[in-house]
């Protein structure tokens, strides 16, 4: 609710940010009608498209879209992703309740792998879990948690084999997904009626998707992570304005887990290989 284009440019310059692809945070844009969600949505893809023009090579965009409306949806992916040529799309890890892997979605999962989109996720306040600890702020728990479900969705769904052309990008380092990786093989393991829609098993899909550093860039969240992915599925993500450039940066260097290599790759480099028109 802070942010503005001028703050942002500040802490872009003084974090040492080239480019930063911009997201809408939660609750996204739907607030119970289709018809102001798919309005709020086209606001947003074009105020960025001109924040883009404006400022040519500081910034991207993942499109904005009206979900739960699928078909609002899919029609806001077209506009935005072959007229303005957004970087991606960002959705919600839910969306009424509904995970990302909910057969709901289908159609505009579909469609993104169709075109092999990166998919940039931000987690939401799931209504099932609202108020449960006394004095605790919801986002400290939720957020992560949400993450989670939403990626266990799409798991044992069988949607992450389904859709593999999907780049998915999780933020804060995968909520609690890399700490309940043994959960998640021993579950699939005992459940062998859902190892058709994992044929895989559930660390290789994790080990495919990406994960960002926003809000998690200390030796917490970090340790479990990089024992389940390399460096090259980790990618840049700072917060801002809850969080700074600057802070992100300092935390990687600080936290000694990545050569100078493996940081230039989670600084820039990787997000490069997933949108290819910043490798230069």
């Amino acid at each position: 609710m802070k942010w503005t284009v001028g703050q942002s440019l500040e802490d872009m310059d003084k974090g040492g940010v080239a480019t930063a692809i911009l997201s809408v945070s939660e609750p996204s844009v739907f607030f119970g009608n289709y018809d102001l969600a798919r309005k709020l949505a086209r606001e947003t893809n074009e105020f960025a498209a001109k924040l883009i023009s404006d400022h040519p090579g500081r910034f991207g965009m993942f499109a904005t879209v009206p979900l739960p409306d699928t078909e609002g949806a899919q029609r806001e992916m077209e506009y935005a992703l072959d007229t303005l040529k957004m970087d991606g799309v960002c959705l919600m890890t839910d969306y009424q309740g509904k995970f990302l892997g909910d057969p709901a979605f289908r159609p505009v999962l579909e469609e993104l792998d169709r075109r092999r989109t990166v998919v940039y996720t931000h987690p939401f306040r799931n209504d099932c879990c609202r108020n449960l600890v006394p004095d605790v702020f919801e986002p400290l728990i939720e957020l992560g948690t949400d993450t989670t479900r939403t990626i266990a969705s799409l798991l044992f769904s069988g949607a992450a084999e389904q859709f593999p052309n999907i780049r998915w990008i999780f933020s804060h380092a995968g909520g609690t997904a890399p700490f309940l990786m043994q959960r998640f093989t021993y579950y699939f393991a005992a459940r062998k009626d859902l190892q058709p829609r994992l044929p895989k098993g559930p660390a290789y899909y994790l080990e495919r998707f990406y994960y960002d550093t926003a809000n998690a860039m200390t030796i917490h969240p970090l340790a479990s992570l990089t024992k389940l992915v390399k460096p090259t599925q980790i990618v840049f993500g700072t917060d801002f304005p809850f969080l700074t450039a600057r802070a992100t940066a300092a935390g990687l260097r600080e936290v000694g887990l990545f050569n100078a290599m493996e940081l230039q790759a989670i600084e820039r480099g990787n997000a490069a290989e997933l949108m290819p028109r910043y490798k230069t």
